[in-house]
């Protein structure tokens, strides 16, 4: 792909992804996923969504790449104890503690790699380490925890500061 990967632009000093760009990959891999996910009685589980697997085309349009670990599900039976495959950090918890690759599991990695969108941060950014990582750090700094503070208007804390104030807050 001749726009690399989103790791590329989001770490690797490649051109900075504006607002825009950076809410359209998003909302583009959120397409796919729901394209992976939505069948009823089937569907693929992907098990290594990952900002380094999500590839750009010259117009910086989310392909989803690298399927070696992706598995048919069929929800009938409900998900398989299985091996833990894929990249730490990007795993949920449910499926690391118990083996079971689901959609949920694939939801949770799209998640974090939401936040590497939107904080302009690694996973494993080292300056994060003490506080948890990325996720721990994001929940506390947008108040999560603090059952009476409203966090989800808090997520704008969170923006990449390379991008000053070009962006839309409601979109973060």
């Amino acid at each position: 792909m001749t726009g690399g990967s989103l790791e590329d632009h989001l770490f690797k000093n490649r051109t900075l992804l504006t607002w825009g760009r950076r809410y359209n990959i998003a909302m583009g891999l959120g397409s796919v996923l729901q394209y992976l996910l939505k069948h009823i009685h089937q569907c693929m589980i992907h098990r290594d969504i990952k900002s380094s697997n999500i590839m750009l085309d010259e117009e910086f349009v989310a392909k989803l790449g690298d399927f070696g670990l992706a598995k048919l599900v069929n929800h009938a039976r409900g998900p398989n104890t299985t091996q833990v495959k894929g990249t730490p950090g990007y795993l949920a918890r449910e499926y690391f503690q118990m083996g079971k690759a689901s959609k949920e599991s694939d939801i949770y990695s799209f998640g974090v790699v939401l936040l590497e969108i939107l904080c302009g941060r690694r996973l494993s950014d080292l300056e994060l380490a003490e506080q948890g990582g990325l996720v721990p750090w994001a929940w506390k700094r947008c108040g999560c925890g603090n059952w009476f503070r409203r966090w989800f208007f808090n997520f704008h804390l969170l923006v990449d500061k390379r991008l000053g104030k070009d962006f839309d807050k409601k979109q973060a």
